[in-house]
């Protein structure tokens, strides 16, 4: 850990340097206005009058002290757009005109054609160029960014005084090289999820419209809306994409590997949504730069543009509160920053109380022996983020983000130990802590290139106290990694571009099992180094009808010298207008899984420890896939159909959480997943309805436990969804049902439970657990509070049934006494939001 603790503190020191650094060199360029009229008024001895919303936000060169006073307020005039008339020897009044024109031809950069139905905007108003790629809009204030987007062209964002003032000049735009990707079917469930034509799916916050059950934009409940994702036992912690198990997922922030995604220990995500714009869902077909994640790839990222205004917003639940705040700096950078807080060190609310008593169901937290008891039990949490974001130049770009999360949960044991009572402390602690660097370049019209760097480092401890025994059992899992990566995207004409690059990791897991009476200490570190190289050609159509994207990653193991190739593949084609066919395919590899030695591993709470391959009883896990499928979306009719083939090798048992016969048994295996996802959505007036339809057959294969296939423990066979949205100006409200066919189970032979002593089970999985069925309900509603402030108020239901649905069930021996244990999910669950939006 102190080897970990020194790479984040170097290079955060790094980051810090990078920051003030830039900061520094670019606050010495600009003033603000207030400043410069102050130095006017001393040095002219004139005096300004002026309304001070008029002036704020406005940054600018201060005038060079030569100029006379008239001379002066021109140049004001001409930087920033207002209007500096002399009333007298001594007064000078400024005011907004009445308005601005903005106007300018629109064209491609490399060929200089014009770009037409382009989108102009600025806060309140909006414009489209026409053929010739002509625009005309009204601007109000100087200090208003305008934005221009156009489809397969980056978005820039720039205030007036940014434009050209001799007339109506040509304004470019340069072709998004990183991405040439667009959306094939908008609104895929709702407003503000989109399917991509590189076969992920998109959710873009900042259009979201609203899901069955939540209320604030929670990154990973949100992504179970699509069949084929789900939870088994209803965590962030245990998202099951198509089948796989939560340590097969890659999830990214800002391009950051995290190897946490929970507050409450999976009920919630522990990514702040405010700071959070979009999240990119793939499930298969990913390009070559991303490695790891055999099941499927989560990524978020935050905005990606700088602001050119203050945004800020609060807001409370019944769980935590929250704040954010989005600055700019000056014209070239901004900085947003987050951060949450539980509220249960203030009150419990009966969120607070359904969470925990979930979370510790089953557990040494809520269950110990007859003679001892529980007591002053606690759970807090917090999270903060930041990024930052500094365009250098018209041509270079740095991003900076920082993200720090913490979970704690405490209790204390007591009991009586020699007619003395006795009382001592266990505790469970949750952190990861990262830091990034993103350094963006265009070199020039074809060639753009990317660096980027992380460390990220997680720590999982646990301190559980034996009073009866005096024993202190002290348990850590810390995973420390590195990560470099340089990008190329080469653009060689309109309809192909190349992708290439380079990419390190580096991944250090230590575990530590520490008992104080008997003495035993077991800490196992391990690294492993992998370098990637690979290369991606990608095409798309002039008429953006076909879309092909083929590449190879290689993969070089260090300390195995294993070689590992990995051919990537998504292809898409639409014809007949309204149809589009879809192929994807994979190769993937990664070194890292969660295994569980023991269920009540760190209070049973949070059992599952992160390990590293060892190219032996723990291999390297590979996995292979391929996909078709089928979308027909028209006049607000929408139909999709997917069907794959997924095969998993490498897979150890301890990875799949047994509780059966194999709940203590090793072994490698392969697991082979196959199934259809299915959605069909209609939008109508002020509705929009969906209905999701999931098919799994899903099985394991471990030779040297059971010589054929067996369903494996994430086999839901059938899953569905059917959900409702109503939205008005103001007012949206949703409703949803989830049903799923009942987990895998196996149940001990009935009439002979009990054989040598130990549970005689049946065939593994040949039984399952009763259906799972819920009803989730949310409203939100929206309104102002003043002309710049804004407000949001909603409530959710979780469970509106208070079904008692079985996600769990496990056997054990107690005084020759077979014990059945199940466990349940979340009853009815209110939440309640608030938000404040500056």
């Amino acid at each position: 850990m102190e080897r970990s603790i020194k790479k984040t503190t170097t290079f955060f020191s790094f980051l810090l340097f990078v920051f003030f650094s830039s900061y520094a060199q670019n606050a010495n360029k600009q003033e603000s206005l207030t400043h410069v009229i102050n130095a006017l008024e001393e040095q002219y001895q004139v005096q300004f009058n002026y309304a001070e919303d008029t002036i704020e936000a406005i940054l600018l060169i201060p005038p060079i002290k030569s100029l006379s006073l008239n001379e002066a307020l021109t140049y004001l005039e001409d930087q920033t757009g207002l209007l500096f008339s002399i009333m007298s020897d001594s007064i000078v009044l400024v005011k907004p005109k009445e308005f601005m024109v903005l106007c300018g031809y629109l064209r491609d950069k490399d060929n200089l054609q014009p770009l037409a139905s382009a989108t102009v905007q600025t806060l309140n108003n909006s414009t489209i160029t026409d053929e010739n790629g002509f625009f005309q809009i009204k601007v109000e204030n100087i200090t208003q960014p305008i934005t221009i987007r156009f489809l397969g062209y980056k978005t820039i964002v720039l205030r007036y005084d940014q434009f050209s003032k001799s007339g109506c000049e040509d304004v470019f735009l340069f072709p998004n090289l990183q991405s040439l990707s667009e959306v094939v079917v908008s609104n895929y469930i709702t407003s503000g999820i989109s399917k991509i034509n590189n076969g992920s799916y998109e959710i873009d916050f900042s259009d979201f419209d609203i899901l069955p059950g939540l209320i604030d934009n929670d990154v990973l409940q949100s992504v179970q809306a699509f069949p084929g994702i789900q939870s088994i036992n209803e965590t962030v912690s245990n998202i099951n994409i198509r089948g796989g198990t939560h340590d097969q997922n890659l999830i990214l922030w800002d391009d950051i590997k995290m190897y946490q995604s929970g507050h409450f220990f999976g009920l919630i995500s522990m990514y702040n949504p405010q700071i959070t714009q979009t999240v990119t869902l793939r499930k298969n077909g990913s390009d070559v730069g991303y490695t790891d994640g055999v099941s499927g790839t989560i990524s978020m990222q935050t905005n990606p543009s700088v602001n050119n205004k203050f945004n800020a917003t609060m807001g409370v639940n019944l769980i935590d509160a929250n704040a954010f705040v989005d600055v700019p700096i000056n014209k070239a950078s901004s900085i947003q920053v987050a951060a949450r807080k539980s509220i249960s060190n203030f009150v419990e609310t009966p969120t607070y109380t359904a969470f925990f008593d979930r979370i510790s169901q089953n557990t040494e937290v809520s269950n110990n022996t007859t003679t001892i008891t529980n007591s002053d039990k606690t759970f807090d949490f917090y999270d903060t983020s930041l990024r930052w974001i500094y365009k250098i130049s018209s041509k270079d770009e740095l991003r900076i983000n920082f993200i720090n999360v913490y979970n704690e949960l405490q209790f204390n044991e007591n009991a009586l130990v020699i007619e003395k009572a006795e009382s001592k402390e266990s505790n469970l602690t949750q952190n990861s802590i990262a830091g990034a660097l993103h350094y963006h370049r265009i070199w020039n019209d074809k060639l753009q290139t990317t660096f980027e760097a992380y460390e990220t480092d997680y720590k999982l401890k646990a301190v559980n106290v034996d009073i009866l025994g005096s024993q202190r059992f002290l348990q850590e899992n810390i995973v420390s990694e590195t990560s470099l990566k340089l990008k190329s995207n080469y653009r060689f004409n309109d309809v192909l571009h190349l992708l290439s690059g380079y990419h390190f990791v580096e991944t250090e897991v230590t575990n530590l099992d520490d008992v104080d009476t008997p003495l035993f200490r077991l800490l196992i570190s391990e690294v492993v180094r992998t370098h990637g190289v690979f290369s991606q050609l990608g095409y798309r159509s002039i008429n953006r009808s076909s879309n092909f994207n083929f590449g190879v990653r290689y993969n070089f193991i260090e300390k195995f010298s294993k070689s590992i190739w990995e051919p990537r593949l998504s292809f898409s084609q639409r014809f007949l207008d309204f149809f589009t066919v879809e192929v994807l395919g994979e190769f993937k590899h990664q070194n890292t899984s969660q295994v569980i030695n023991f269920q009540n591993d760190f209070l049973g709470i949070e059992k599952r420890r992160w390990q590293l391959s060892n190219n032996n009883d723990i291999p390297v896990i590979t996995s292979k896939q391929v996909s078709l499928g089928l979308n027909y979306s028209h006049r607000d009719w929408l139909f999709n159909i997917e069907g794959y083939i997924k095969h998993i090798e490498g897979i150890t048992a301890q990875s799949q959480g047994f509780q059966n016969q194999f709940e203590f048994a090793k072994g490698t295996g392969v697991n082979h997943v196959s199934g259809i996802d299915f959605l069909f959505r209609k939008h109508f007036n002020k509705f929009n309805t969906w209905i999701s339809y999931a098919y799994m057959h899903n099985n394991y294969r471990f030779k040297d436990l059971q010589s054929n296939y067996f369903p494996s423990n994430y086999n839901i066979k059938h899953a569905a969804t059917l959900g409702v949205s109503y939205s008005l100006a103001n007012l949206k409200l949703s409703a949803g049902f989830n049903w799923h066919s009942g987990k895998p189970t196996t149940l001990p032979v009935s009439g002979n439970e009990i054989v040598n002593g130990e549970v005689n089970y049946e065939a593994v999985n040949i039984s399952n657990l009763e259906d799972y069925l819920r009803l989730d309900m949310s409203a939100l509603y929206n309104f102002k509070l003043t002309n710049k402030t804004k407000a949001n108020v909603g409530v959710s239901f979780w469970n509106v049934l208070n079904r008692e649905n079985q996600i769990n069930q496990f056997y054990k021996i107690n005084s020759e006494e077979l014990n059945e244990t199940n466990q349940r999910s979340l009853g009815l669950t209110p939440n309640a939001v608030l938000r404040v939006d500056f």
